[in-house]
């Protein structure tokens, strides 16, 4: 009864955070808001696998929290610089050729 009642207000606490979400002022409110509703999924996954009796539901839980993890890294990238790949390196100087010091010859 009591993992019931938590589910219940894991529920309830989702709804919250998904209306902050949507009505959130800043698109880093918005970003925060889908990482801590991704959190709590991770419990709810947690927490369903344990009152179904089915352990590897915690293994699901697990990715699922690498993967809102490194989801919500790349959107703040994204948001902060603009792209995501690292920037294209310059070519290093080509060397100059040899004997092109003299162009006389020997």
């Amino acid at each position: 009864m009591l993992f019931v009642g938590a589910t219940a207000g894991l529920l309830v606490a989702m709804a919250l955070v998904m209306c902050r979400a949507l009505l959130g002022p800043t698109a880093y409110d918005r970003v925060l808001a889908l990482n801590n509703f991704g959190t709590k999924t991770v419990l709810l996954i947690a927490l369903l696998g344990f009152l179904a009796g089915r352990p590897d539901f915690l293994d699901l839980s697990l990715i699922y929290a690498l993967i809102n993890f490194i989801g919500t890294i790349a959107v703040l990238k994204y948001f902060e610089q603009g792209r995501l790949g690292a920037e294209p390196r310059a070519l290093p100087p080509e060397p100059p050729e040899r004997g092109s010091e003299h162009e006389g010859g020997p």
